[in-house]
């Protein structure tokens, strides 16, 4: 074999990989956009609404609840040591 035959087998091997992948990827858009109408779109749940319990301490926090987060970051920094 000569070197312009090489070319040739070359360049046609070359051609040809790029149409078989053109016509993959037009296959595949098409497929995609035809999908997308055919699949009806998800809706995100539909929001409940929430009360907000009523705090009759003034915005002050309970002396339970200051105990247990002071216990909770005394225990978690006892813990990375």
């Amino acid at each position: 074999m000569d070197l312009g035959s090489t070319l040739q087998h070359a360049a046609t091997l070359m051609l040809t990989g790029m149409v078989v992948v053109f016509i993959f990827l037009t296959i595949l858009v098409g497929l995609v956009k035809l999908m997308s109408r055919l699949v009806p779109e998800e809706l995100p749940p539909q929001a409940t609404t929430t009360t907000t319990p009523s705090n009759n301490n003034n915005g002050q926090v309970s002396g339970e609840t200051i105990a247990a987060i002071s216990a909770a970051v005394h225990k978690y920094r006892n813990r990375q040591r």
